[in-house]
């Protein structure tokens, strides 16, 4: 059974009229009450799909709310829900890998003068191991060169290039190459590290006021 009436005179003859009855064994049963698309009031005693499309309300007979149930979300919606949760999660997952970051360097700095020692001791490491693959370059650039006028010289006397020493001269060119850009990724490394001090302490100062004035 199911009727659609306005929603004022649907709230105030429900109660009375659900009252009376009940279900068989004279236990109250429950009904659902939901508004369709024209917001219309519905009450029935089973669960239509039209209900599930728009949500509805579990009532007692006494027409009193038992239960909420929004309606059927599409797949749009679903998505949108999951991406939100998702950012939600990565935000909070984000912020306490930074509360832990922040407890671990306070610990391991106690004072500024240890963060600025740690620092230009990295910064020291970054430009020793770049003179480290400067030197191998060097060492590559001649191993290069002397390939190369071998070549050189056999072609001025008419011979022609081994297969075996065009295939060095290939390999050391690539290894030449490789360096180069390996140097290249590790100067712009060294200079985002430096450049990125400056704030570094500033975060740091940052932290170490608080605690600070609470031991003032």
């Amino acid at each position: 059974m199911r009727f659609v009436l306005p929603a004022v005179l649907a709230f105030l003859i429900a109660g009375p009229a659900w009252a009376a009855g009940g279900s068989a064994g004279g236990k109250p049963h429950q009904r659902y009450k939901w508004s369709d698309g024209d917001g219309n009031l519905h009450y029935s005693d089973s669960l239509p799909p039209e209900a599930v499309k728009f949500g509805y309300e579990i009532v007692n007979p006494q027409g009193v709310v038992i239960k909420h149930v929004d309606r059927t979300k599409t797949a749009e919606e679903k998505a949108a829900a999951k991406a939100e949760i998702a950012k939600a999660q990565a935000a909070k997952d984000s912020a306490e890998a930074r509360a832990r970051n922040d407890k671990q360097l306070i610990a391991a700095y106690p004072t500024e003068d240890d963060l600025k020692r740690a620092q230009h001791q990295q910064a020291d490491m970054m430009e020793q191991n770049l003179t480290s693959a400067r030197i191998s370059l060097q060492s590559q650039e001649k191993s290069l060169a002397e390939l190369l006028g071998h070549a050189a010289e056999l072609d001025s006397n008419g011979k022609p290039v081994p297969v075996n020493l065009a295939k060095k001269i290939a390999d050391m060119r690539k290894q030449v190459e490789e360096q180069r850009t390996y140097i290249g990724r590790k100067e712009k490394e060294r200079d985002d590290t430096i450049a990125h001090f400056d704030d570094d302490l500033a975060h740091y100062r940052a932290l170490k006021e608080p605690r600070e004035a609470e031991r003032r």
